[in-house]
């Protein structure tokens, strides 16, 4: 454990508690393992706008030699904003994630580096609170509008029951060959391209680096999480994770609002 070199850190449901907040255990067990020499990076389904709050709190920001992994690992950058890789879905997937939005009522829009699109005048609720959290405006575009427009991932977002009965249908079966689709949250159904996740995002940082995947801790708590664990030498689910991401960990630390965090690295110090 001590080989460890690389700490990958969730955001929502790991690193912050259930208020969004990092508690003062958790800042410095982090920078007990900075000044041990261990690298944090941050790996999230956010944009870096959403996570910089954060990396300022834990020093990390506006630095060319610290790194992020935003976007579901679709986007591994520095946290000064160098994108070192990049892989966003096509228009055409695009309409195709956003024909069955329309088929299934769902709420739905598209992410781009920095903005929110949605082709739906009402703004759904989860919409909305996503925009306030990862810090991007909302724009409505019409599809035609989109054809320019580079996109990240995008999101199916409603209330929990309802988008979990909605997306086990079988329209989704036609888009999963095309597409990386997992679940970010109780309310967030995401894709990104193909062949792109949190695994694959920190394995392209990892051989950037030049660090071996058994000299990786990751934590994280939702499925998205899943490969990132699955990849690191260490995978850690939080005591507040859903059973699959629990199911592929080799440890399983404290909730969130317990600072499973700093209880999961101070294992390693």
């Amino acid at each position: 454990m001590s080989d460890i070199k690389l700490i990958a850190i969730d955001i929502d449901g790991t690193l912050v508690n259930s208020k969004k907040e990092i508690t003062s255990k958790v800042r410095e067990t982090i920078a007990k393992a900075q000044n041990m020499g261990k690298r944090i990076v941050i790996c999230t389904g956010r944009p870096l706008s959403g996570a910089q709050r954060y990396l300022d709190e834990l020093g990390l920001n506006n630095n060319d030699n610290e790194y992020v992994i935003s976007f579901n690992g679709a986007v591994v950058e520095s946290t000064s904003g160098k994108v070192i890789f990049k892989k966003g879905l096509s228009y055409e997937q695009y309409i195709d994630l956003e024909t069955i939005a329309r088929r299934l009522d769902l709420h739905f829009h598209a992410v781009g580096l920095n903005r929110i699109y949605t082709a739906n005048r009402d703004l759904g609720h989860y919409t909305i609170y996503n925009s306030r959290i990862v810090k991007l405006e909302v724009s409505y575009r019409t599809q035609e509008e989109m054809k320019n427009i580079p996109i990240i991932k995008c999101m199916y977002v409603d209330a929990p029951d309802y988008l979990d009965n909605k997306i086990k249908d079988p329209l989704f079966d036609t888009i999963k060959t095309k597409v990386t689709l997992s679940k970010t949250e109780p309310f967030y159904y995401e894709a990104t391209a193909a062949n792109v996740d949190k695994g694959t995002g920190l394995k392209v940082l990892c051989d950037h680096l030049g660090v071996n995947r058994e000299n990786v801790m990751a934590l994280g708590d939702q499925a998205n999480d899943m490969p990132m664990l699955k990849y690191a030498g260490i995978g850690v689910a939080m005591g507040n994770a859903v059973e699959i991401t629990k199911k592929n960990a080799d440890q399983i630390t404290l909730d969130c609002d317990h600072d499973g965090v700093a209880a999961a690295i101070n294992k390693i110090l």
